[in-house]
């Protein structure tokens, strides 16, 4: 089940009325759940296979791909390493909402150190840098739906 299927049977079943919907194909399980008052889908994606961060260096600027990752890298961006989201889920900045962001533009960071949170499935996975450098650009808002393969972070090596 790829991605745009997903999306198509959100808006779907946030448009029906119907309070839960579950679907298992292979080794993907989804769960779409809504509530009463605004029919907000509370979604639950499950993969079997297991998941690392992906990292690659940018070395043109990207296709777009999808409408949820707008990221057109400029020509001095091609010096920077791009962390991407290893699933879909949901991008936290912080570990907790009364808590400091993980990160910050101009940040030091050092490989093994969590840089966000995404949550899928209601399991809240930390995403670790692969690379020591400093944060340059934050390419996703905090809260916000991610796909895989989406860029988060732009990371200055040097």
């Amino acid at each position: 089940m790829d991605l745009k299927e997903i999306q198509n049977l959100i808006k779907f079943v946030s448009n029906s009325g119907v309070a839960e919907v579950k679907l298992e194909t292979g080794d993907v399980k989804i769960t779409i759940r809504t509530t009463l008052e605004g029919n907000t889908p509370d979604i639950t994606y499950v993969q079997s296979a297991p998941v690392a961060p992906v990292i690659s260096q940018v070395a043109a600027p990207a296709p777009a791909a999808a409408p949820l990752a707008p990221v057109a890298p400029a020509a001095d961006d091609a010096k920077y390493i791009t962390i991407k989201s290893p699933m879909i889920g949901t991008f936290y900045r912080k570990p907790a909402p009364d808590k400091s962001p993980f990160v910050e533009v101009g940040s030091t960071i050092g490989k093994g150190d969590v840089l966000c949170v995404v949550e899928a499935m209601k399991l809240f996975n930390e995403i670790e840098s692969e690379v020591s450098g400093k944060i340059v650009k934050i390419l996703v808002d905090d809260m916000s739906p991610v796909e895989f393969d989406q860029p988060l972070f732009l990371v200055d090596p040097s």
